[in-house]
C-alpha cells in the first residue's frame, strides 16, 4: 500500500494530470510567443498576463487542456470507457462554447464599450465604466489549440 507521499508524486507524476498542464503551459507559451513577435506585449506584466491569465488567441488553451486530458483518458482507459465518453463530450461542449458562446460575447463587450466610450464622448452620458471583454476564439484557434492536445496527450503517455 503506497503512503501519502507516494500517492501525491503519483498524483503529480500521473500522464493525463501532466498532459492537462504541460498543453496549458505549452498553448499559452505559443500565445505568448506570438503575441511578442506581433508586437502586442509592452511590458513584464503583459508577458507574464498573458502567459497565464489572458484568453483567446492562437491556439486555443482551453481546447488543448481538454483534448489533451481526453486523449491520455482514451490511452489508458481505452477509448470504449465510461470515463473516455465523458471526457470526449466534455471536449466538444468547450470546443463549441470557445467558438460559440465565448466569441459572441467577446464581440458584443466590445461593441458595447465602443458604444459606452464614444456617449461619453458626446456628453451623453457622465461617466462610462468599461465592461469586461472575454476573448473568445476563431475555429482554427479551436483546432490548433486541440491539435496540440492530442500531441502532448499522447506524447506525456509515451514517456510514462
Amino acid at each position: 500500500m503506497p503512503t501519502k507521499y507516494e500517492k501525491l508524486i503519483m498524483f503529480f507524476t500521473h500522464p493525463t494530470f501532466l498532459a492537462g498542464i504541460f498543453s496549458w503551459l505549452g498553448a499559452q507559451f505559443l500565445k505568448t510567443l506570438i503575441h511578442l513577435i506581433y508586437g502586442r506585449i509592452k511590458t513584464i506584466k503583459d508577458l507574464i498576463a498573458n502567459m497565464f491569465w489572458r484568453t483567446g488567441g492562437m491556439p486555443s488553451s482551453h481546447s488543448a487542456v481538454v483534448t489533451a486530458v481526453c486523449t491520455s483518458i482514451g490511452i489508458k482507459e481505452g477509448v470504449t470507457s465510461s470515463i473516455f465518453m465523458l471526457s470526449l463530450l466534455i471536449t466538444f461542449i468547450t470546443m463549441r462554447d470557445a467558438v460559440g458562446v465565448r466569441r459572441s460575447s467577446g464581440v458584443q463587450s466590445q461593441k458595447l464599450n465602443e458604444l459606452g466610450r464614444e456617449l461619453e464622448k458626446n456628453e451623453c452620458i457622465k461617466e462610462y465604466k468599461s465592461i469586461k471583454e472575454v476573448n473568445g476564439h476563431t475555429p482554427i484557434q479551436v483546432i490548433m489549440g486541440a491539435l496540440l492536445g492530442v500531441l502532448i496527450g499522447f506524447s506525456m503517455n509515451l514517456l510514462k
